[in-house]
């Protein structure tokens, strides 16, 4: 029986992870071992990123939201307060970006909010 050996295959596997190691630095783009290692920890740094993308999103919103209402004489928790006693459901993104882009309708909301209170 003659004998088999694995060379064509090893070779189309290393390739995949090499190619999915492009753009990195050193051994970590030419040497099969470290790539692998360091494309299994890119995956996972993207799952966990993925996730923390939101929280970090919405940290910054909250911070603009809290600034624009400082701005307007209250403060965040009274204002979140206030939108919901008012009825009025914005969420913080819709908030924020009225706290940046337009400053007037977001005192509206506030005056509207503080008023509930």
């Amino acid at each position: 029986m003659s004998r088999t050996k694995n060379a064509v295959p090893r070779g189309r596997r290393h390739k995949k992870v090499l190619k999915s190691a492009k753009g990195y630095f050193g051994g970590r783009r030419k040497l099969y071992t470290v790539a692998s290692e360091a494309g299994k920890k890119a995956l996972e740094y993207q799952y966990r990123d993925r996730r923390n993308k939101k929280r970090d999103f919405r940290a910054l919103w909250i911070t603009r939201i809290n600034a624009a209402s400082r701005e307007n004489g209250t403060t965040y928790s009274r204002f979140m307060n206030g939108l919901s006693k008012a009825g009025i459901e914005l969420d913080r993104k819709v908030l924020a970006d009225l706290a940046v882009r337009n400053p007037e309708a977001f005192s509206e909301v506030v005056k509207a909010a503080e008023a509930a209170l």
